[in-house]
Formats: structure tokens, C-alpha cells, sequence
């Protein structure tokens, strides 16, 4: 088989490493949230500054985005500043299609389907370039990614560690507990949970957090001003 990113960062996590800035052996991390707009790009990018700033090089990848304006810069782009990187942006992001909808139904839109086997390789130019992947799934943990994949089957072929973001808001208890039980039945070990206060939404304040702590015990739970505890 050829080297690949996914396999060499399998091959390194057998380790059973935690995710920290002195035990990176995962290889990667995997960012994915309870649904679409709750802040996986912004959380992605505020932790990725926060490595570099601590000497790490750190890759970033989106295997698929769909829906952008203009006007703003793309999660590709934000993501390649975080990461102080130069590449072409087709490294980051190699699919991207214009309609906001999930990425399958966005590429009929224009004709084209989600290409499921560059989601995976796409990310393997990485490899030698960087120590730690930082990935970031497309809408929510399962929100179709290609015709025949969810965000999570997408992340069960990395195998990376989870890090959930949730907006902190009315339903996000639920929907983080339904997110954790779908990954937990995949096998995968979500490393750690983000509150995410989105501006102009009445917060869940602390209450969110205190029943998530009482439904999911173990699992380790941020705010966003937090995020250097990830990496301590």
C-alpha cells in the first residue's frame, strides 16, 4: 500500500496518546459540531494559532466545503492563515462547490459529484509537511458529506480524536448527547467538548455545561476562551 496520511497517522496513534501539545502522537485531530454555524471553523482556527504560536507546524485541512460569499473569506482561507501557511488552497480545500447545501447536493446542483476518495487522499500532501492535521468536517456530525458518507463515517476512514463543538444555546444539550452516542457507536473517542457562545443567541450559560458534564461524564468540556487548556 502507499504511504498515505490517514495510515501513518493510524500507525502513530496506536500509542493510545492523548491530545496535548507534549502528546501529539495522534497525528491529528478531527473537529466536527452538533450541526452546521455553530463554530468549527472559528474553534479550528483559534486552536491552530494557538499551536503555532507554540512552535508546532500544523496542517489544515477541509475535504469538502460548500456555500461561500464573495465578500467573506472562505473556511479554506481562514484555516491557511491560522496555520501561517502559503499552499494553494486547493491543499486545504480540494473540493468546493457555491450552493449552501450539503456538499452532495450542492455538486449535482452543478453537475459534479463529492469525489469520497479524494476526502481522503486530498489530505495526504501533508504528509512530511506538518506534525499535527488539524481536519474540519462540513455541517454537522451527520450531515451527508458525499452521496454514500456522514461527516462521522468520513472520520471513523482518519481516525482521528474528536473534538466536538457545540453552540451554547437552547437544544445543545441534546444534540450533543445524540452526537456523542453516534460516535461512540463508531468506535471513535471524542477528546474533548467546545462551548462555543455565537453572538446575538441568548446563551445556555452554565447550565449546558453542567448537565453535559452530568450526562457525559469523563469528557473534558471548554469555553472558548479555554481552548489553551487543549494544548497545556
Amino acid at each position: 500500500m502507499n504511504d498515505n496520511f490517514v495510515s501513518h497517522a493510524n500507525n502513530l496513534s496506536q500509542s493510545g496518546n492523548r491530545f496535548s501539545r507534549h502528546r501529539l502522537g495522534a497525528g491529528g485531530l478531527f473537529v466536527i459540531g452538533t450541526d452546521t454555524e455553530v463554530g468549527k471553523t472559528f474553534v479550528a482556527c483559534r486552536l491552530t494559532e494557538s499551536l503555532v504560536e507554540l512552535g508546532m507546524r500544523v496542517g489544515v485541512y477541509k475535504p469538502v466545503a460548500s456555500g461561500s460569499e464573495d465578500s467573506q473569506p472562505s473556511d479554506a482561507e481562514l484555516l491557511r492563515a491560522a496555520a501561517n501557511q502559503n499552499c494553494d488552497l486547493e491543499h486545504v480545500c480540494p473540493q468546493q462547490f457555491a450552493a449552501a447545501f450539503a456538499p452532495p447536493v450542492a455538486a449535482a446542483m452543478e453537475g459534479r459529484e463529492v469525489d469520497e476518495a479524494l476526502l481522503v487522499t486530498g489530505a495526504n500532501w501533508w504528509l512530511g509537511r506538518c506534525e499535527l492535521l488539524i481536519v474540519e468536517g462540513a455541517g454537522g456530525a451527520l450531515s451527508p458529506i458525499s452521496a454514500h458518507q456522514t461527516v462521522l463515517d468520513l472520520a471513523v476512514l482518519f481516525g482521528f480524536p474528536l473534538l466536538l463543538v457545540v453552540a451554547n444555546r437552547v437544544g445543545a444539550v441534546n444534540h450533543t448527547l445524540l452526537t456523542l452516542e453516534a460516535a461512540h457507536k463508531r468506535g471513535l473517542r471524542v477528546e474533548a467538548i467546545v462551548l462555543n457562545q455565537l453572538p446575538n443567541t441568548p446563551t445556555g450559560g452554565t447550565r449546558n455545561r453542567k448537565l453535559i458534564e452530568d450526562f457525559a461524564p469523563g469528557t473534558e468540556i471548554f469555553g472558548t476562551d479555554e481552548l489553551s487548556s487543549l494544548i497545556a
